[in-house]
């Protein structure tokens, strides 16, 4: 009765501590996943495709197997902005600013105990300014 009492409690805390840990890595893997897509996109490598196609391949790499579905895919957007309006464009001209981010993502507690069973929603980001094209030519396509 005794063990009872007390490894339920201790059980709920352990995995609690796992849930919660696992939250924070997942996070930090998409922030270090999207940090790398910006830093891939600024110099504009292609790895075959089209720019905003390589650098959702560079993402998805970096993103540990967490996004290998298509459904994951679709989580990694890239936005493009104009610096001096901060207004949303369609170019990934040089001087514009760049942001990919990671929105939607899902994660189901093991345990939910205390609260809700509702997922966990994960929503990272990251954007730098776009440099200029070596050699002065235009930038790949999108």
């Amino acid at each position: 009765m005794e063990g009872g009492l007390v490894f339920i409690p201790f059980f709920a805390l352990m995995l609690a501590i796992v849930d919660y840990g696992m939250v924070i890595f997942v996070r930090n893997t998409f922030q270090h996943a999207t940090r790398e897509g910006v830093r891939y996109a600024v110099t504009y490598r292609t790895n075959g495709g089209g720019h905003d196609a390589s650098i959702k391949a560079v993402v998805k790499e970096n993103a540990m197997g967490f996004l290998h579905t298509q459904a994951g895919e679709n989580m990694i957007h890239i936005r493009y902005f104009n610096p001096t309006t901060l207004v949303e464009t369609a170019s990934n001209a040089s001087g514009n600013i760049i942001e990919v981010s990671i929105e939607g993502y899902q994660w189901g507690m093991i345990a939910p105990m205390l609260r809700s069973a509702n997922p966990i929603s994960l929503n990272v980001r990251s954007s730098d300014r776009m440099e200029t094209v070596a050699g002065g030519g235009s930038p790949p396509s999108r």
